[in-house]
């Protein structure tokens, strides 16, 4: 029995980022791709209702429709007859159409995603557990002895790890030239780099900026600086589309951090 194929996304529809109003959060990651690549879309943090739209999405009796599978959580991105989530695979999704990938490079994107995996693992998911490593749904506050000793390995170990992951990268061959991470020009890759390492610099600004005075991590620091410099991520980021951090991934708890 044959089966019907689901509609193609029409490329000349806007792009919609569905995420929640107040905080960068992971769709941060969706706004700098789109911003980078000045691209028009529209952001449920800057409409009226958009808290309601979110919560429409995820609602338990959202089935989805006959193409899309109903999402968990946002970040969601919404593009003509297509309805994609999770942080990763969006960005897997806008990265060619963006110009975010090399083009003569047929493999590259998966090395591309590799990178951006990495760092939202370890500068993003790894960074929100420290302070709430016991549970998602318990307060800071529940928590507090856990979330300071979390908080100590994750200085200390986790967090240097990281940064010298990615230190490497840039000084291997495959960055052609050390600048961005790979291909020698910039990347989705680098984008999900530069705001994993924007709020790691909230949560610890003085861990951060000792590691930094350190001098063991200059390429990284210094992909972070090219980035925000960049001409459209440099107008986004004075811009009020640029949310300021609260209760999200990143949480500065001065306890938390370094002495």
């Amino acid at each position: 029995m044959a089966t019907s194929q689901p509609p193609k996304c029409q490329k000349t529809s806007p792009f919609e980022l569905i995420y929640w109003p107040g905080a960068p959060g992971r769709g941060e990651h969706i706004r700098l791709a789109l911003e980078a690549a000045g691209a028009s879309y529209t952001d449920t943090a800057f409409v009226e209702n958009g808290m309601n739209l979110v919560l429409s999405h995820i609602d338990a009796k959202n089935l989805g429709d006959a193409s899309n599978p109903p999402p968990l959580a946002p970040p969601i991105l919404k593009h003509g007859d297509l309805l994609i989530s999770q942080t990763s695979n969006i960005l897997l999704y806008l990265g060619p159409r963006l110009g975010l990938v090399p083009k003569d490079d047929e493999d590259g994107i998966y090395k591309i995603n590799g990178l951006a995996l990495t760092a939202l693992d370890g500068l993003g998911n790894e960074a929100h557990d420290t302070h709430h490593p016991i549970a998602n749904a318990l307060y800071y506050e529940d928590q507090k002895p856990e979330a300071k000793r979390k908080s100590e390995d994750y200085l200390k170990t986790r967090l240097p790890k990281f940064l010298g992951y990615f230190e490497r990268v840039l000084k291997g061959e495959a960055s052609k030239g050390g600048e961005w991470l790979y291909g020698g020009e910039m990347s989705y890759a680098d984008l999900v780099l530069f705001q994993c390492l924007d709020g790691v610099k909230f949560a610890f600004p003085k861990a951060m900026g000792r590691l930094e005075k350190e001098g063991k991590f200059t390429g990284v620091f210094g992909l972070y600086e090219r980035v925000k410099g960049t001409t459209k991520i440099k107008t986004y980021l004075e811009s009020e589309r640029r949310q300021t951090y609260s209760l999200g991934i990143y949480r500065h708890y001065p306890e938390l951090d370094e002495d």
